[in-house]
């Protein structure tokens, strides 16, 4: 009976052993998974940093760009200003031009009177001498 019952432990034991040798190939094999699940997490985190640089990159280049834009439109702004005033100046002397021009206008319209005028004195001072 002794011998029956250290045989029934040993098959106990070895079932056991087994058991346990089973449980901890389930061990390794799921301990391997989260090592796979952890370098890929690694691997996404590497990504992730990668985009955030080349995100971080596009807003500088985009923040520079817009400030170069900034610069352009207030010289665009400056350039306008000074044609405004060319163009001010441009018809100021054209007002002043036209105001000449009248002026010319109406000094030769009464010299052309007084020609005329002078024209009819001489007509008849010569008619008045021809007479006598």
């Amino acid at each position: 009976m002794v011998a029956s019952e250290v045989k029934n432990l040993a098959t106990q034991t070895a079932k056991a052993t087994e058991e346990i040798g089973q449980q901890i190939a389930s061990i390794q094999a799921e301990t391997g998974g989260a090592v796979d699940s952890i370098a890929e997490i690694n691997s996404v985190g590497a990504e992730l940093s990668e985009i955030a640089g080349a995100i971080a990159s596009a807003v500088e280049e985009q923040s520079a760009a817009t400030s170069e834009i900034s610069g352009n439109v207030t010289q665009a702004s400056a350039g306008t200003a000074e044609v405004s005033r060319a163009i001010e100046g441009v018809a100021t002397a054209t007002r002043q031009a036209g105001a000449a021009a009248g002026q010319v206008l109406d000094s030769s319209q009464q010299l052309n009177r007084e020609s005329e005028e002078l024209r009819q004195l001489v007509d008849r001072f010569l008619a008045d001498v021809r007479a006598a």
